[in-house]
This record gives structure tokens, sequence and C-alpha cells, in this order.
């Protein structure tokens, strides 16, 4: 007999940690090699881990709702192999080398004793601070940036149970690195107290008074990410959004045509989204400087555009699959992966990596009905362009014979940016480009 120990997988780029929904297995019961024995829930996505062995569960190293590091062990089976635990303890060093923004040394630090692997998890998982737990990541990014743990206990944590999450603890560093020095202090001290008051507005909870007709409800856990990045997107950009209209008669005429066909060969539809990811993807061959990402002082120029595409939930959340390398793919393979990415996303059957590397995103607000929008730039990326609802209306054309006034199916587009980088000039070129091939749509285009 030989005991196996699990190792929580690497779930994407950038995911450092994941927390465990719930067990599928207890001890005692039989694993197959691939089913699912834990599920879990990232930043990113819920997803399923399964096993990578066939056995005998006899030790769970967490509970639900506890957080678990990409790299650890999660659990020990007993299989009939005869293989070393030696080989299992290299798996470990193997696989958090790879883990983004963790440092491998606080996960694990002395691979070669064995037996005290399961204590050196537990105390890696969570550290206490009096009532307070932190995760190593958080600890990390604290040491890191000189945090003390005064610091640690005094913000406001927006993950399970008030708990510190990687967001809560940067926009604490970004708050901090934007504060006066002591030399301004002393200089200003009436601004610096009210700027603390501005503060103090901000970071407490505002009291809202029980009329005695209000229910409360608790937000889920996507909410909650949800409103974290949104928060943490618009104090990180300077937001500013550019507006056009274009003309998608053509585009209108030939989906028409197009659609019954299509549905009958494909056993699919075809919708107005993948000839607008098209478009976006020809126009940032124009304008590659709006395909970036930004770090700090760094800008990241991206070759591959993975254009993230907004997509909401029954439950009334919001994801964003992304499709990638859109630069090489025609239309019809545009469409193909907005129709499975809508479809899994719908089903909750996205993988951790469906939903990684976007590098600009679209939303269609005009599902709802809406003329236009100015949608919250999804961080690191530095664009985001929203596309109202399609409708008729009168507009003026000009004809060599003179100026008439035709009924159109017109669209608004917004383009939201991030004045740090990208300039009025560079958005508003980008989205009038972007209605310009949605205009010169060639209506013989076959597919």
């Amino acid at each position: 007999m030989a005991r196996v120990e699990l190792i929580m997988p690497k779930m994407g780029e950038s995911v450092s940690e994941a927390t465990i929904i719930t067990w599928t297995k207890e001890i005692g019961d039989k694993v197959e090699l691939d089913e699912t024995i834990v599920e879990i829930a990232t930043d990113k996505v819920d997803s399923e881990v399964p096993s990578t062995h066939e056995g005998k569960l006899v030790e769970k190293l967490f509970n639900a709702d506890d957080v678990v590091q990409v790299g650890d062990i999660f659990a020990v089976l007993e299989t009939e192999d005869s293989v070393e635990s030696e080989n299992y303890t290299q798996k470990i060093q193997d696989n958090t080398q790879k883990v983004d923004n963790v440092d491998t040394e606080s996960i694990i630090e002395n691979q070669s004793n064995i037996t005290s692997v399961k204590s050196e998890i537990n105390n890696i998982n969570t550290v206490k601070s009096e009532t307070r737990f932190y995760s190593p990541l958080v600890k990390n990014i604290a040491k890191k940036e000189g945090i003390t743990i005064d610091e640690l206990n005094s913000i406001n944590g927006s993950g399970k149970e008030g708990r510190v999450t990687k967001s809560d603890i940067m926009l604490y560093v970004k708050s901090k690195n934007n504060t006066p020095s002591n030399s301004d202090i002393k200089k200003n001290v009436k601004k610096e107290t009210q700027t603390k008051e501005v503060q103090t507005e901000t970071t407490h909870k505002v009291t809202i008074p029980d009329t005695g007709e209000t229910e409360i409800v608790e937000m889920d856990r996507m909410r909650k990410l949800i409103s974290a990045h949104m928060t943490m997107s618009k104090a990180t950009s300077a937001h500013i959004t550019s507006f056009v209209e274009a003309d998608m008669t053509n585009i209108v005429n030939w989906r028409n045509s197009i659609k019954a066909d299509f549905k009958k060969r494909e056993g699919e539809n075809i919708t107005f989204t993948p000839i607008i990811i098209e478009a976006m993807s020809k126009a940032v061959k124009d304008f590659p400087l709006i395909n970036v990402s930004v770090e700090g002082t760094n800008i990241h120029i991206h070759k591959n555009v993975n254009v993230g595409m907004a997509a909401a939930l029954p439950d009334g959340n919001l994801i964003v699959p992304v499709i990638k390398e859109c630069q090489n793919k025609n239309l019809i393979g545009i469409t193909k992966s907005v129709n499975d990415l809508a479809t899994r996303a719908r089903a909750g059957k996205l993988n951790p990596d469906d939903i990684q590397g976007g590098t600009i995103t679209m939303t269609n607000v005009g599902t709802f009905g809406n003329l236009m929008g100015t949608p919250i730039i999804n961080q690191p990326q530095v664009a985001i362009m929203a596309c109202g609802v399609i409708k008729k209306k009168p507009v003026v054309l000009e004809k060599e014979y003179g100026d008439v006034i035709a009924i159109r199916h017109m669209m608004f587009l917004s383009l939201s940016y991030d004045h740090r980088v990208v300039d009025g000039a560079l958005g508003g070129q980008f989205v009038r480009k972007v209605a310009d091939y949605l205009e010169s749509f060639d209506s013989n285009t076959s597919i």
C-alpha cells in the first residue's frame, strides 16, 4: 500500500488560491482516476478538481470554506501502487514553482520532510493575527510593502467573513502610496484632516435606517467579487468614454438572409456579437496601442487579440469568457467560439482558462434594449466597448443626386478607456474604426 498526496492544481493565469466549496468524497470512500473529489471556487470561476490517482480517501487536510494555495496538498489517498512518497513531494515542488505571485519558499520550507508536510500546510494556509486570518498571498504582499499587522487589521475585507483578499490589500497599498508625505502633512494639517474625514466617510459602512419594511439580503460570493473588482477598476483607471453611431443596415439584412440556412447547417444561431468582435479585431491591427495592459508604470503591448465577452448569468451575475487569438479566426471561427462560451457560461461549465488572458472587452448592452452604456474597464486592460440596441431611425444619406432621408438600422458604440495610457485621439479613432468596419461589411460574405 502507498499513500498518495493530491495537489491543488494551477487554475489558470494569476490564480494562486482556491476556496473549497464542498467535498464530493468522504473518508473511506473509493476514488476513481479522474473522478471529482472536491469542488472549488477561485476569484475567477468555480471548478471541479479530479483525482490524479485511484484509491481510497484516507485524509482530508482542509474543510469546506478553507482557502487552499495552488501547489498545496489537500487530500491523501491510499493506493495499491508501490510509488514512494518522495515522488509526490517532488510534484509539489514542480507545481509550486509554476504558481504566479506565490513565494514557493513560504509554501514548502522543507521538501524532504514528508511527515511535517501536513502541519506546514496548516500553518501556511492561514496565519492568525489576534482575531483575523490572512492568506499567505496577503501576508507576502504586506511584507513586501512594509505593512504592519496593525495596518492589516484596519483593512476592511471583502472576502468571506471579512477576509482580506488580494484586491483589498492592493487597493490599500495604492491608497497608502498616494498619501501625502510627513513634510506635506506638517505644511497642511487642515488638508490632512479633511482627507481623513473623507476617507472615514468612504471606508466606514453606511448605516441605513430600518423602516420595518426592508429585506436584507447578503451578496453572494460572485457579487462580492464583482463589487470588489469594479471598485478597484474605478480607483485604478482614469475612465473616459467616446461614442459613435454605426449604420448596421447591411449587416442586419445579410444576417436575415443567411441565419436560417446557418441554423440548419450548424445547429446554432449566428448573432451580431461575432461580427462586432471581428470588427474590433481588425481595428486593433490599425491601432495596436489599444490592445495593451498596464502594470504599474509599464505598458504591456499584446500581440494576440483576445476579446473578452461580458455575459450575463441566469442568477443575474456577470462573467467574461475570452475568445482567444481573434486575429487568426475567420467569422465562422469566432461565431463557434462565441456560441460555445456563451452556452457553457449559462450552464456554469466554463473552465478557468476560458476566462483568462483577455486583452480587450466588449459588452452588448443592446441585449436589454439600451441605446448605449459607459462600461467599467476590466483590469488590467485599458479599453472596453459597449454595443447598444440596433434601432430603426430616419437618417440623412448623401447620394450622388442629393441628400435623402432613409430608414436605417443604427447602433451606438461606446468605448470606455484608461486615460492614463489612451488619449482621446486614440480612443476616438479606434471606436470610429470599428464602426467603419461594420458599415463596410460585405453583404456577399459567405459563411
